[in-house]
């Protein structure tokens, strides 16, 4: 994954199918997963069990991932369902297989 550019995402935590959707950004898309599974961030994750990665986008540039972020954090809630499950009917964790 890592190369001569930077890489950043946009993702979407849940913690079920049609549950509490949570939208990040980070440069490091494995370890901040990583950390939301073993509840290493305090807040709205943690005390929701968000920990399903349902949705993410790629960015080279960190702006364009803030703007995005920002965006789908004003969308409304079934603007965000329709987005996710334009790529991921099921709600799958897409981090089920990843190694940590």
């Amino acid at each position: 994954m890592k190369g001569n550019y930077h890489q950043y995402y946009v993702y979407i935590l849940s913690n079920k199918k049609n549950g509490t959707l949570y939208i990040g950004m980070t440069n490091d898309l494995e370890r901040r997963i990583f950390e939301h599974k073993k509840k290493l961030v305090e807040g709205f994750t943690k005390t929701y069990s968000l920990d399903k990665l349902i949705y993410f986008e790629h960015y080279h540039y960190v702006n364009d991932a803030i703007k995005r972020e920002k965006q789908l954090k004003n969308w409304n809630r079934q603007w965000k369902i329709d987005l996710i499950e334009k790529e991921n009917t099921d709600w799958n964790d897409l981090s089920s297989d990843w190694k940590y």
